[in-house]
């Protein structure tokens, strides 16, 4: 066997036991040598590849405990038999990629916030705090998220939403999108989940990935048609009352009530309330939650943090009718929450030092000067309408000189992205003419410049 025995050539850089490893466990992998074949005593490897016993040792140890050679009493060490290496799958080749603009001069995304208004000094302190002070933090905590982050979260819905719950109905989850496929995995029996048209994209894709049929549901001036969801066939409907998303109708109590009225009127009927943005309103005070209406306990709801403070900020949460805490409970308690505990704390402090109030104002004051500049500076152009601006972090333009695509196209030549309305439309035909702007990740001056060359691209 030594006369056979490939044997290795050492180059300067990784350690020699690791490059003799490495060589007798690629020379048996790939079948240079057999099952069963042995190798060199430590003494004569050590005479062939001019190494030291201890190199030899190290390496048959790492060969021996992986399994690549199998030490016989008195024989010596063997290599194992091995199975070959499947061979490798057929790689398609990359399609080539849509050629976009590799950089928007101004993008009017309705996701973005505006990033100076965050509060870095006030964060910094409680997060180094919560770091500091709270070393119980490194270990697991409660699945629905930590018990005192939720006692904040129920006190603040309640003084700002008109939600009533208790902190054991919480579930804390990293993101809304996140939290809405749990509970779509919840409720495994509805399998019709009626949508808003037009609507959250993202509410579509979560019903598709978990093999729901989506069903759009037209949006009027009050929100969800309640007779084509009556329908509709569905056992679950996903809202968004307080500013539907995209088109910024506000949903009346007399809707409300229709709705509460479908969910209570038949059992396993229930009410997703994506309450994602109420926080800004520029006309009125925030509407309550629909949740704060439900006697049934059909309505689950759903709130976010990343418009009001930062979408990097992943803490959103569910509020669990308590028919479904159990169930929730069965299924998951297995889990951990998926906000890490720090973070958890930080958010608490935020919350019940005061600091999450003050910041909403400042930033309500901003983003309401935002929209002021906006909507202005662009219903200066001949013909053009503005809606849906009584509140939120966006608005729909419509201009009927021009279609959707002429105007997303002439704003893209000015390097401004706006977005066409009809990329949230299912079933429903758009409005025509019609594009969705938002304004909160723009800074004062880039609104003004951004207004000035749509009204170029759209005059």
């Amino acid at each position: 066997m030594a006369q056979s025995f490939p044997l290795p050539v050492f180059h300067s850089g990784a350690p020699l036991y690791d490059q003799l490893y490495r060589h007798i466990a690629g020379a048996i992998q790939s079948g240079a040598l057999s099952p069963g074949a042995r190798l060199p005593s430590k003494r004569r490897m050590c005479a062939l590849a001019g190494v030291s016993m201890s190199t030899v040792e190290t390496a048959y140890s790492l060969l021996a405990a992986e399994g690549y050679v199998l030490a016989k009493p008195r024989s010596g060490y063997v290599c194992a038999d091995l199975l070959p290496p499947a061979p490798g799958l057929a790689v398609p080749p990359a399609r080539a990629a849509d050629p976009q603009p590799s950089r928007w001069a101004f993008d009017c995304s309705t996701s973005a916030v505006d990033v100076s208004a965050f509060p870095f000094s006030s964060w910094a302190q409680i997060t180094k705090e919560a770091v500091y002070e709270n070393p119980g933090l490194l270990q697991r905590g409660h699945p629905q998220g930590d018990e005192p982050l939720r006692a904040a979260l129920a006190s603040l819905l309640a003084q700002y939403r008109g939600v009533r719950c208790d902190p054991e109905q919480i579930v804390v989850g990293a993101g809304a999108d996140y939290l809405l496929s749990l509970l779509l995995q919840l409720l495994p029996e509805q399998r019709a989940v009626a949508l808003e048209d037009p609507g959250y994209p993202a509410a579509y894709a979560a019903a598709t990935l978990h093999g729901r049929q989506a069903v759009p549901i037209p949006v009027d001036g009050e929100g969800m048609c309640p007779e084509a969801l009556a329908d509709s066939g569905a056992l679950m409907a996903y809202v968004t009352p307080s500013h539907q998303f995209p088109l910024g109708v506000t949903m009346p109590v007399g809707r409300r009530s229709r709705l509460l009225h479908w969910a209570a009127s038949a059992p396993d009927r229930w009410i997703i309330e994506d309450d994602y943005d109420s926080e800004f309103r520029w006309s009125s005070r925030p509407i309550p939650a629909m949740q704060g209406l439900d006697r049934a306990e059909r309505v689950v709801y759903l709130g976010t943090f990343s418009r009001s403070i930062a979408p990097a900020i992943r803490a959103a949460y569910l509020i669990l009718p308590r028919s479904l805490l159990e169930r929730y409970r069965s299924t998951f308690s297995h889990g951990a929450c998926t906000v890490s505990r720090f973070e958890q704390e930080s958010l608490r402090r935020f919350l019940v030092q005061g600091l999450y109030g003050r910041h909403l104002r400042r930033t309500g004051n901003l983003y309401r000067k935002k929209c002021a500049l906006f909507t202005g500076a662009l219903s200066a152009i001949p013909g053009a309408s503005i809606s849906g601006a009584e509140g939120g972090l966006h608005f729909l333009l419509t201009l009927p000189r021009f279609s959707e695509e002429e105007l997303v196209a002439r704003a893209a030549e000015k390097s401004v992205r706006v977005h066409p309305l009809s990329r949230y439309c299912h079933a429903a035909p758009p409005r025509p003419s019609t594009v969705v702007l938002g304004f909160a990740g723009l800074g004062m001056e880039e609104i003004g410049r951004a207004a000035e060359l749509l009204r170029e691209a759209w005059a």
